[in-house]
């Protein structure tokens, strides 16, 4: 299941979706109409090319044999067989062009990435409060951070557990990816709140 709390569970989703717009982008008429007739060789050319991460074309991996186009059969002087030959022409550009789009990508992502950030059980972390829900009139004036929050304990290379307080439970999900979390510098505003919390306590 992809989330707004676990982006990266949908990136290959993502990544595909922009290939074949690329690829949709590239070959569709001026009007846009005929995008059916290209969508099945360019959804063929990307699931019989090679992926990084298993060396193999996704149909191999699946059928344990690489799809064929097959048109030996076809007379090439016949209409079918000029369809044919065309259809072989494009799936081989739309081929062509997955291996410069999947470097492109490959090229912008790791430009982009940066490592992630390492907790342990005991750190003090602040949580992004993007998607949670505010009783606030304004979120803009919201605070960006909530907690700080002590971390219980490390659940995968990407998700920690929280030790939340109870006016936050029922709003915060225990078990949260790092990229919502950021390590927590105790500034001016939390010291003020404390300091007047001790004023009021004496």
């Amino acid at each position: 299941m992809s989330t707004a709390y676990h982006q990266e569970t949908d990136g290959h989703t993502e990544r595909l979706n922009q290939i074949l717009e690329q690829y949709l982008w590239m070959y569709v008429s001026y009007h846009q109409d005929d995008w059916r007739t290209w969508l099945p060789l360019a959804e063929f050319s990307y699931n019989n090319s090679d992926h990084s991460s298993t060396k193999q074309s996704l149909f191999f991996t699946v059928y344990r044999r690489d799809a064929q186009f097959d048109s030996v059969h076809i007379t090439q002087d016949t209409p079918a067989g000029k369809l044919s030959m065309k259809f072989q022409l494009v799936q081989q550009n739309f081929k062509r062009e997955l291996e410069v789009s999947i470097n492109r990508f490959r090229r912008y992502a790791d430009n982009g990435r940066a490592s992630p950030p390492l907790f342990n059980p005991g750190d003090l972390v602040q949580l992004a409060s993007k998607n949670i829900k505010s009783t606030r009139t304004t979120k803009k004036l919201s605070e960006r951070g909530l907690g700080p929050f002590p971390i219980l304990k490390k659940v995968s290379t990407h998700a920690y557990n929280l030790n939340r307080s109870p006016s936050t439970q029922s709003s915060i999900f225990p078990s949260l990816n790092q990229s919502r979390h950021k390590q927590s510098q105790i500034g001016i505003k939390s010291l003020l709140l404390q300091s007047s919390l001790k004023r009021k306590r004496n």
